[in-house]
C-alpha cells in the first residue's frame, strides 16, 4: 500500500467548478472568439451547453446527465430577465448544475446564498461594518456586500440554494430585484441609494420537492422564475457511466489508487436504481425506501467503499465494502427501511447470478 502524495493531501478538498475545469473553460472561450453571446457572459450559449454536457471532439468532459432540451431551456432562461428555478428530488444534482452554469456564464460560481430558517436579509443583500459605520456613516467602505449585492454589482450569476427553506419575507426580498434589477439601500444618502444590476446578473435558485410546503413561494415570486424539474437519471447505463466516472475522480483526488470495478459499479447502480424506482429490471414491484436513493448517494457509497478497501483491505474492493457504505446511506429516516432492504436482498439479490451478487447477498447475511 502506497502513501498519499504530499501534493494531494495539501490540495483544496473541493475546488469550485471554474477552478477545477479552468482549462476547459479557457479553450471554450478561445473557440468562441467574437461569436455573439448575451451581454456579460463569458461563453456563448452553445459553449455553455458543451461545457455542461461535454463535447468529445473538443476534449470537453461530460459533467451532467440530462436532456439537451432541458439544458437549452435553462440557458435561455438565464439570458432573459427571469430567474431560473431548479426543482427536483434531493440528490438530482440541482446544485451541481447551478454551479456549472454559473462557472460557464460568469466564471464565478461562489456567489452562494444558503437558504435556511435562519437566513436573514443581511446574509442575502448586505450588512455593515459597525466600527466604520460609527466613524464614517453609511459609506461604501462601511458596507459589507453579501452575494446578491456582489452579483448585481459585478454582473454575475447568484446561486440561491434551498430557497423554500427561507421564511416568505426573506424570499420576497427578491421581488423588486428580479423585476426592476435594482436594490434599494435606504441608509445611503448619496448616489449609492440604489444599486443597479450590471448586465450578466441573474439568479439560479434550487428547491427540493420534498420541501414543498415548508415555505411555499408566493405567486408573485414564482412569476419571476422559469421553473425546470431535474429528474433522476432514468437510463441505467448513463447512471453507471456517471457513477464510475465520478467515483474514479473522487478516489483520484483523495490519492487512493483504487478503482471501482465495472461489475461492482453495475451492482451498486442497479441496487440504487431499483430501490429508487420501486421496480426491478424484470418488472417486479418493490417497496421504495423513505431515503432518497439518488445518484449522488451512489457516488458517495462507491467513494466510501474505495476508501474502506484502501485503508483496511490493501485496496481489494469487494461487494461487502459497498454494503457497509450502503447501510449508512439507506438507514437515515424510517426504521422500516431496514426491513425493506432485507426484503430486497432476500427476494431480488439472492436470486441474481454472478459472484458479485452472491457476495453482496452474503455480506448482508453476515451483518445479522
Amino acid at each position: 500500500m502506497t502513501s498519499q502524495p504530499e501534493s494531494t493531501r495539501n490540495e483544496i478538498q473541493r475546488p469550485a467548478a471554474e477552478a477545477l475545469y479552468a482549462d476547459e473553460l479557457s479553450r471554450l472561450a478561445s473557440a468562441d472568439g467574437d461569436a455573439p453571446r448575451p451581454e456579460g457572459w463569458r461563453l456563448t450559449p452553445r459553449s455553455v451547453l458543451d461545457f455542461v454536457l461535454g463535447h468529445a471532439a473538443n476534449g470537453i468532459s461530460p459533467k451532467f446527465v440530462g436532456s439537451r432540451s432541458l439544458l437549452e431551456r435553462c440557458v435561455v432562461a438565464l439570458a432573459t430577465s427571469r430567474g431560473l428555478m431548479l426543482i427536483g428530488e434531493p440528490g438530482t444534482a440541482k446544485s451541481y448544475l447551478s454551479e456549472l452554469l454559473a462557472a460557464a456564464i460568469s466564471g464565478d460560481s461562489t456567489l452562494i446564498i444558503q437558504g435556511s430558517a435562519g437566513t436573514t436579509e443581511d446574509a442575502i443583500k448586505y450588512s455593515w461594518n459597525y466600527a466604520l459605520l460609527l466613524a464614517e456613516g453609511p459609506t461604501e467602505q462601511a458596507l459589507v456586500p453579501a452575494p446578491l449585492y456582489r452579483g448585481m454589482r459585478e454582473g454575475k450569476i447568484v446561486r440561491f440554494e434551498e430557497i423554500t427553506r427561507c421564511p416568505l419575507e426573506i424570499q420576497d426580498t427578491l421581488l423588486s430585484i428580479l423585476s426592476d434589477r435594482v436594490m434599494a439601500i435606504p441608509e445611503r444618502e448619496d448616489n449609492g441609494r440604489n444599486l443597479f444590476a450590471r448586465v450578466g446578473f441573474n439568479i439560479i435558485a434550487t428547491a427540493n420537492t420534498r420541501d414543498r410546503g415548508v415555505n411555499e413561494m408566493s405567486a408573485a415570486l414564482k412569476r419571476r422564475f422559469n421553473f425546470e424539474t431535474i429528474p433522476p437519471i432514468a437510463d441505467l447505463q448513463h447512471e453507471m457511466e456517471l457513477v464510475q466516472r465520478e467515483t474514479t475522480r473522487l478516489l483520484g483526488r483523495a490519492g487512493v489508487p483504487v478503482t471501482l470495478p465495472p461489475e461492482l459499479t453495475e451492482l451498486l447502480v442497479t441496487t440504487f436504481h431499483e430501490l429508487r424506482s420501486g421496480k426491478t429490471a424484470d418488472g417486479k414491484a418493490l417497496e421504495t425506501l423513505s431515503t432518497v436513493m439518488s445518484t449522488a448517494e451512489a457516488v458517495s457509497v462507491g467513494f466510501a467503499a474505495g476508501i474502506h478497501a484502501y485503508y483496511y483491505d490493501s485496496g481489494k474492493l469487494a461487494p461487502r465494502h459497498l454494503l457497509q457504505s450502503l447501510l449508512g446511506s439507506a438507514f437515515k429516516e424510517s426504521p422500516d427501511d431496514r426491513d425493506k432492504l432485507r426484503h430486497y436482498f432476500n427476494h431480488v439479490v439472492k436470486e441474481r447470478r454472478g459472484a458479485a451478487w452472491r457476495a453482496f447477498y452474503e455480506a448482508l447475511r453476515n451483518e445479522g
